[in-house]
């Protein structure tokens, strides 16, 4: 079903950048919100859950792009797995702009 291979690229490429900015605030020593915070998503998580949870993404993100139907970084696949990425990396600007002040538009 292509359907299926489509959406399991766009899942892929979703998770894949989500495991970006874990991966780097836990590999640089910093903590960053988690699912596993208190409360979730909103709290701090430390610099080693967030490697975890980043590598985590990673191998999921692997499994959906690289065993999920063929994907082709030549055909729409690639297209999907960008729609992926882009959209959870404008909510997350969004979301944890307003922890970070990433939300404001001129100097602070």
């Amino acid at each position: 079903m292509i359907w299926f291979d489509e959406a399991a690229y766009f899942l892929g490429g979703g998770l894949l950048a989500n495991a970006v900015p874990h991966l780097v605030r836990g590999m640089t020593g910093h903590s960053f919100q988690s699912p596993f915070a208190t409360p979730s998503g909103k709290g701090l998580s430390s610099s080693t859950v967030n490697v975890l949870w980043g590598f985590l993404n990673l191998a999921a993100a692997y499994g959906l792009l690289f065993w999920v139907g063929s994907f082709s970084a030549k055909s729409f696949d690639i297209l999907a797995a960008a729609i992926g990425a882009l959209l959870i990396g404008l909510f997350s600007a969004r979301h944890f702009g307003g922890f970070h002040g990433g939300n404001l538009s001129g100097p602070a």
